[in-house]
């Protein structure tokens, strides 16, 4: 498109020269510019992306989209985060044969994501969610990468508040659309799981009558979303009546799990590739999705068998030279993908005879309810059965609280004041053989513990007890 072109899709105005062709996506980071691409230039608290308009176009950008001139060719609109999306909204419409995919729910968006993206390329180009680009500015990106030849976009979806997704929906208007669940994440901003599901349901409410919802049969709140649709309804769970479903379902020591999936009435052994039971419900839910766009049952069974993810510090697993494994959850927290990656340590070390070490650090956005969900999470690690809970940082001290409550089993809790003391403890106390968990909010970074430890390779072996 021509910047006349898209000053008339937003409502703006150019200032230079109007012919300059856009031929690449959309960008808001001038330090990864992309070839003749539009860099759009977002005011923020600390900087200003208009400062960096010149230096984007001088990189290779052929313009920028921005709220007042740079003195480089562009689109001048009062708002460049609405004007993005309606440019998204522009681009959608310009592409007919494309099938608009999205999902949203409170912990696991990103692998269903990875999953179905996979899934989809098997049977045509496809474009989906990097990361987790799921907001007011992350959607309209993604959707500026699609071209005429794209068939799928994957688009995941995330909310801090009522009215969110439908706007999202409005900017990229989904053909079929999830709730995969309705969890705890972010209950700070919302107030209760009541109010999550009021805003994770507009989704669905967004989908037109020839459109599928795709509805967790597992979820309590989510199982209940069908009457806010006029869509047809596909489900996918354990529970009676799903439309995708599994069983049989055994384990390696790795925790990578082997089942019979059931989809849209056939049944097709596959075995997956990524760690963790609750990579079940995330591939069930992918199924689904695939279905709602009319994939054929063996076409998505063979997708899902090699799908890996896509999407960094997911668990991740490295096994060292000495059989330590390292599995690397620290891009996100919440009490159930924390409860989920537990489980998953536990699976491994129990299949491996190895000793469990979970190295925890905060969840963030939990509201009144965050120091009870990190004393509950220390509980449920040591009465699960972890050997050595290791806690990061002072805003995680309640983890350690809530462990000194279990006074039965072997394992113990340690606390550490940050990154760096994790490091040495580990350092210092990991054993040949052990699996060692990180996992954390994003803010706490305890991906650089795992990646530390994974670089440094082989740690020397310890006989004694660990000291805490």
């Amino acid at each position: 498109m021509s910047l006349a072109e898209i000053a008339a899709a937003v409502g703006g105005s150019v200032d230079g020269d109007p012919e300059v062709l856009v031929t690449g996506p959309a960008f808001v980071d001038s330090r990864a510019v992309e070839p003749s691409g539009l860099f759009v230039a977002i005011p923020g608290d600390r900087v200003d992306g208009h400062d960096y308009a010149s230096g984007a176009v001088a990189g290779g950008a052929a313009g920028v989209l921005g709220s007042r001139p740079t003195g480089v060719p562009t689109v001048v609109v009062d708002d460049p985060v609405a004007a993005l999306g309606r440019l998204s909204r522009h681009v959608v419409d310009r592409l007919p044969d494309l099938s608009l995919l999205a999902l949203t729910g409170s912990q696991g968006k990103t692998g269903t994501k990875d999953y179905l993206a996979q899934v989809l390329s098997a049977a045509g180009p496809t474009v989906a969610t990097a990361a987790n680009l799921n907001n007011e500015i992350g959607v309209p990106l993604t959707v500026l990468r699609a071209t005429v030849d794209t068939r799928f976009l994957v688009v995941e979806m995330g909310a801090r508040g009522i009215g969110h997704i439908a706007y999202l929906c409005e900017i990229a208007p989904p053909l079929v659309a999830s709730v995969l669940n309705v969890g705890t994440a972010h209950i700070g901003e919302f107030g209760s799981r009541e109010a999550i599901a009021a805003a994770k349901g507009e989704i669905l409410e967004a989908l037109p009558e020839h459109g599928v919802a795709v509805i967790n049969a597992d979820d309590d709140f989510a199982a209940l979303m069908d009457r806010r649709t006029r869509a047809r309804v596909l489900r996918f769970g354990l529970a009676p009546g799903s439309d995708v479903t599994w069983s049989d379902v055994t384990y390696d020591d790795l925790d990578r799990a082997s089942a019979r999936f059931h989809i849209a009435g056939e049944s097709h052994q596959v075995t997956l590739v990524q760690s963790g039971q609750h990579q079940l419900l995330n591939a069930a839910a992918a199924a689904a999705l695939a279905v709602g766009v009319g994939l054929p049952a063996d076409t998505i069974a063979r997708a899902l068998a090699s799908a890996t993810s896509l999407s960094r510090w997911r668990m991740e697993l490295d096994e060292l030279s000495d059989g330590t494994v390292v599995v690397n959850d620290a891009y996100n927290a919440n009490p159930e993908s924390m409860r989920a990656a537990i489980s998953a340590l536990l699976a491994i070390s129990g299949k491996r005879a190895a000793r469990s070490i979970a190295v925890l650090g905060v969840m963030k956005e939990l509201g009144p309810e965050s120091d009870a969900d990190h004393r509950a999470l220390g509980e449920h690690a040591l009465a699960s059965g972890v050997d050595v809970l290791l806690v990061v940082g002072d805003d995680a001290r309640e983890i350690a609280e809530g462990a000194a409550n279990i006074t039965v089993g072997r394992g113990t809790a340690v606390c550490v004041a940050d990154r760096a003391e994790a490091l040495a403890w580990l350092r210092e106390n990991i054993r040949s053989g052990d699996v060692v968990l990180v996992k954390a909010s994003r803010a706490a970074g305890l991906e650089r513990v795992a990646q530390e430890l994974i670089s440094s390779g082989r740690q020397p072996d310890h006989a004694e007890e660990t000291q805490g």
